[in-house]
């Protein structure tokens, strides 16, 4: 039976797959660790601002909490100083520079003072630009963003409902009896 058991890692790792989401495998180890101070570089403030913006843009609020209210820009904080490769760091920082960029030019003012819609417009052609190629700054943020999002414990409780001891396996139980929550809720 243990042979069929898969590890919290390997499941997160399958869940952000089927997300369409490729996570490194360094990354894995940023989950779990999300309140604790980074020990390398951090983002500087203007940066991790802007990465927070752009992560409520990617996952925004709804009848669900939106990426910031979940703490994903402290997740990508943690990223940045732990577990991105300098590659990775440089493309990130490059990328946030670049959304405001785009922003001033296209707007006349920073990204993270926009509406919602002009910071969409921006975050499309941004997103549009690097179509076809295999890693790119918005690649990199959506996957931080997601992983972020979808490991925090918020989300995990109140979204998806998770339940990480569910008691014994009953296969064929009426719904008014286990809360009328299907799995997918």
């Amino acid at each position: 039976m243990t042979d069929t058991l898969i590890g919290r890692r390997e499941a997160i790792r399958r869940a952000a797959l089927l997300a369409g989401v490729a996570v490194s495998p360094e990354w894995l180890m940023a989950v779990g660790q999300v309140g604790q101070t980074p020990q390398g570089s951090r983002l500087t403030p203007v940066h991790a601002a802007l990465a927070g913006a752009v992560a409520d843009r990617i996952l925004p609020r709804t009848d669900t909490p939106g990426a910031a209210d979940v703490g994903v820009p402290a997740f990508i904080d943690l990223l940045y100083a732990e577990f991105m490769t300098p590659d990775e760091r440089q493309m990130l920082a490059a990328g946030l520079d670049s959304v405001d960029a785009a922003a001033r030019a296209a707007h006349g003012g920073a990204f993270i003072t926009l509406t919602a819609d002009r910071q969409d417009t921006v975050l499309r052609g941004i997103a549009r630009a690097e179509e076809g190629k295999d890693q790119g700054f918005f690649r990199l943020i959506r996957s931080a963003t997601i992983l972020g999002y979808f490991t925090s414990e918020p989300v995990g409780r109140n979204v998806l409902h998770y339940d990480p001891v569910p008691g014994r396996y009953e296969g064929c139980v009426p719904i008014d009896q286990v809360g009328n929550r299907t799995w997918t809720g």
